[in-house]
């Protein structure tokens, strides 16, 4: 197609392809265009290039270059990358071409953060397409930059975690993935994401954290809605098995052992899983205990995690080297007094334990005002 007007472009465009619903929104556009009521056109134009109809061809292009360029000082920048960077750059079939069109579009709305922070996270994506993995961190970082300044938090600041995410799966950066995977979700609205995509996020999220060397609490994940797209699934023993971690039970990680030896990063990392889940076992020891009692014996520990008790000392000075416990060893009656355990995102069994401790605190604080009650009146003669 020529260098045309955008008033024959719009008479000239093929809507033959069309469905009814983005048909009735084409001729939206053309009134509101004719009318120049440029922010309603702005958002009826974000719905238009959302249809699936353009996710084949070179369609949405041509309406960029022949259509929405010609008005496109008057769109908040941050709406045109919405329309733009998502959708327009797939119909390049060169990377090198669509990262020129990019930079290109970033430099009209560089006074603007957020859309430039947008367009910065699709030259990312891009460049992690094609496995430049170093100038995909660079973007990163440009980008960590400028979240710095903004302030709240948005849609587009799950694109970035979104990208960070991506590219810490792909290089099997497994503590990164978990933190920045669950920030993603947390700026995005699930129902903006397809199921399929859900259960394999979930899957990879619960891989990531069982996987991580410094992920220690997975009640974030499982109070998560993402984890329920894997009910019902052949994938549900992984949310058994991050209930498992997360209660540190060794007994009914070895029930499980049918399922998850199945998985090849699981069971090459089986000597690491079982000592992560003896130093969660440990962690589950210390917050069950009251804290007016938290004397673990050798021997109970040793039973617990299924250890020889001369390596139980070895699994307490790793516990709180790694900042999940604190206390001190008692070598001789062979005990460990533990002052304070990392705090947790607690699930419901978890919680339950918490006001089972609270109960008793209260019925302690009531006796001890019954006790100070009855002998007031003697200290007071």
């Amino acid at each position: 197609m020529t260098n045309i007007s955008a008033e024959d472009f719009l008479k000239e465009f093929n809507t033959s392809g069309l469905p009814a619903e983005a048909l009735e929104e084409f001729k939206q556009i053309e009134e509101l265009y004719t009318k120049k009521l440029w922010h309603q056109l702005t958002e009826s134009l974000v719905r238009f290039v959302k249809y699936d109809c353009f996710k084949q061809g070179t369609m949405l292009l041509d309406i960029y270059k022949h259509f929405i360029s010609d008005f496109e000082s008057k769109i908040n920048p941050l709406a045109l990358m919405e329309m733009l960077c998502p959708f327009v750059i797939r119909q390049f079939s060169d990377s090198a071409e669509a990262l020129a069109f990019l930079e290109k579009i970033k430099e009209k709305s560089k006074a603007n953060l957020e859309a430039k922070l947008l367009c910065l996270t699709a030259i990312g994506n891009i460049h992690l397409l094609g496995n430049n993995f170093e100038a995909t961190k660079k973007v990163m970082e440009e980008c960590e930059a400028i979240l710095g300044d903004l302030t709240g938090i948005s849609s587009v600041h799950g694109r970035y975690y979104e990208l960070c995410s991506n590219y810490h799966q792909i290089l099997s950066h497994h503590n990164e993935y978990y933190k920045d995977a669950l920030r993603y979700l947390g700026c995005t609205d699930l129902d903006t994401i397809s199921v399929p995509e859900q259960q394999e996020r979930a899957f990879n999220l619960g891989l990531a954290g069982i996987l991580g060397d410094k992920v220690f609490n997975f009640g974030e994940l499982l109070q998560h809605p993402v984890l329920d797209s894997l009910k019902d699934t052949p994938r549900q023993w992984l949310i058994d098995l991050l209930l498992t971690f997360n209660s540190g039970d060794i007994e009914r990680l070895n029930q499980l052992r049918p399922y998850w030896s199945a998985q090849p990063d699981l069971i090459a990392n089986e000597l690491k899983l079982k000592q992560k889940i003896m130093l969660l076992c440990l962690m589950e020891m210390t917050f069950a205990r009251p804290s007016n009692n938290r004397h673990l014996k050798f021997t109970e520990i040793a039973t617990n995690t299924g250890i020889p008790v001369e390596e139980v000392e070895i699994l307490a000075m790793k516990a709180m080297s790694l900042g999940l416990v604190q206390g001190t060893i008692d070598q001789v009656e062979e005990e460990i007094h533990m002052q304070w355990v990392q705090p947790r995102v607690l699930d419901k069994q978890q919680v339950g334990k918490m006001k089972g401790k609270l109960s008793t605190w209260c019925n302690d604080v009531l006796s001890m005002e019954s006790l100070v009650s009855s002998n007031a009146q003697e200290i007071l003669t």
